[in-house]
């Protein structure tokens, strides 16, 4: 009898080590990149840890957890949303501030800081290339928005030059119900 040499036994053996080898070497690996998981580790707010009151609406945008949290006034809706957040902490502005105006199909305009990093950067009308998605909601601090976004794999990551960026259907929604002076705090 001729002996193979692809036995069952061989066959087994080696397709379960190249079934683990990724495993085990993804677990072996240490990577000094940040975590790229989308719209995971949400930490639950209460309203109460940063308002005294909710006065008109509030909302927390938290860019640990990369969450957007709503509350109406009469305290009956609470909404989480996951968003994009500033690519690092000197992009970050944290603090108290409220919701000024709000547009739908805003333009934009890239300000002077990142002309400086991207000199081809201009200016774009509403549409399906403009950073700032379908509606835009504008904060007390110049430059400083909470918009919508046309690149959905932007959400739940790094990714903004310091605005809050929502799904389209996601920053519809809040549009309607967060009424101009809505305060807002940025952690």
């Amino acid at each position: 009898m001729a002996h193979s040499p692809l036995s069952r036994r061989r066959l087994l053996v080696c397709g379960t080590a190249t079934l683990f080898t990724p495993a085990i070497l993804q677990a072996q690996s240490v990577s000094p990149t940040p975590n790229r998981r989308n719209t995971s580790s949400f930490v639950t707010q209460d309203w109460r840890d940063h308002f005294d009151t909710l006065g008109k609406a509030a909302i927390v945008a938290d860019t640990t957890s990369r969450a957007l949290h709503f509350w109406s006034g009469d305290g009956q809706t609470y909404k989480m949303y996951p968003t994009s957040v500033p690519r690092s902490d000197e992009l970050t502005k944290r603090g108290y501030t409220q919701i000024v105006r709000k547009r739908v199909g805003p333009d934009w305009t890239p300000t002077q800081s990142m002309i400086e990093r991207n000199p081809e950067l201009k200016y774009m009308p509403p549409g399906p290339g403009n950073p700032l998605g379908t509606h835009a909601m504008y904060l007390t601090w110049p430059a400083y928005l909470i918009h919508g976004t046309h690149d959905t794999r932007k959400i739940g990551r790094l990714s903004s030059d310091g605005c809050i960026g929502l799904y389209n259907h996601m920053i519809e929604a809040l549009f309607e119900i967060a009424p101009i002076g809505t305060q807002v705090r940025i952690l």
